[in-house]
């Protein structure tokens, strides 16, 4: 089945983050409608852009980024920061690390930006040092980005629900570098283009809203999230009416599929803040919209799938009954 005919649909934008990682990490081509794909987005772009001037302090594009992100701060200034430090560097011909931290410590930053720069430099020399382990790195990151984020958009908090999804995919990754490397930033001219149409005769696959996807089909369905919280969510359960137009939506991406229909069910969703083996987790309870009563009306399926233990045969238990296990042989034996 080419991938054209498959969509996968998702209440919020934001569901599809980890999804759109795995695809980018597997080299599966995508559009997505209704939002920007996830790396595309500017606050995405711009909490790597940290990491990767971090990863190396020589990354001018992902430098000049950064450093537009402090009040006050323009091009010539950004510039001139990045001037600075490779001037430093070449006088000095040392660890390029140390080198940038000095050149920021040691720069006049303009009157407004006099305030956010000391904490400015306070973070790249911890990131550049490498001084707190990741992925709570990543964590101080993301608090450092917190208030230019409420600065420079009027729609922080939907965008700090995007930063916190990447800061638990970070935490999937044991090393800052294995998580750079699966990801990609564009460079500043393409920050907040929407996903582009690909080519009439390449084949991609659909990620789509449910409010986008109204009017469309597909062979083959997957809608992700099915449980409460996001579907119905959390924002829209203020009223009966409220909830009868997420029941419509639920509705509306279960007739999206002209054959195969999918409606995944996370068992739990893993909490922010813990170490990279952290199992800290909240369970996930089935859409109300899908009660017990109609389950039998479905085929449901665990993942990985539980395989069905054959039937031992009376020959079998008595030979498993008779069987003798020489431990002590064959510990000597390891060391023959």
């Amino acid at each position: 089945m080419k991938l054209k005919s498959q969509a996968v649909l998702f209440r919020a934008a934001h569901h599809s983050a980890a999804l759109e990682i795995e695809l980018t990490r597997r080299n599966i081509p995508f559009v997505k409608f209704g939002g920007l794909k996830f790396l595309d987005s500017i606050h995405v772009k711009d909490v790597l852009a940290v990491l990767r001037w971090a990863e190396n302090p020589r990354d001018r594009v992902a430098g000049f980024r950064v450093v537009q992100l402090l009040p006050g701060v323009g091009p010539a200034t950004a510039a001139k920061v990045l001037d600075d430090i490779v001037a430093r560097a070449s006088a000095a011909a040392g660890d390029a690390v140390e080198t940038a931290a000095g050149a920021l410590a040691a720069f006049a930053p303009p009157p407004r930006a006099q305030e956010d720069w000391h904490p400015f430099v306070k973070l790249m020399s911890s990131v550049y040092g490498r001084e707190t382990p990741w992925p709570a790195e990543f964590e101080m990151v993301r608090r450092w980005y917190e208030p230019h984020l409420a600065r420079n958009h009027e729609d922080a908090a939907i965008r700090h629900a995007d930063v916190l999804q990447m800061e638990s995919i970070a935490g999937t990754y044991a090393l800052r570098e294995g998580f750079l490397t699966e990801l990609t930033l564009d460079p500043p001219d393409a920050t907040s283009d929407e996903s582009g149409v690909p080519l009439v005769d390449e084949d991609y696959l659909i990620l789509s809203t449910i409010h986008s996807a109204k009017g469309q089909e597909w062979r083959n369905v997957f809608v992700l999230n099915g449980v409460d919280g996001c579907i119905p969510s959390d924002l829209g359960m203020g009223s009966e009416e409220d909830i009868d137009e997420e029941r419509c939506l639920l509705y509306v991406a279960m007739t999206r599929a002209k054959e195969d229909l999918h409606i995944v069910v996370p068992q739990r969703f893993y909490v922010h803040n813990q170490t990279h083996l952290g199992d800290r987790h909240v369970w996930a309870s089935r859409t109300r919209f899908i009660p017990a009563h109609l389950m039998p009306l479905f085929d449901a399926y665990a993942w990985p799938r539980v395989p069905v233990p054959s039937t031992l045969s009376a020959a079998g238990l008595a030979a498993a009954a008779q069987a003798r296990l020489e431990i002590g042989a064959r510990l000597r034996k390891m060391w023959d």
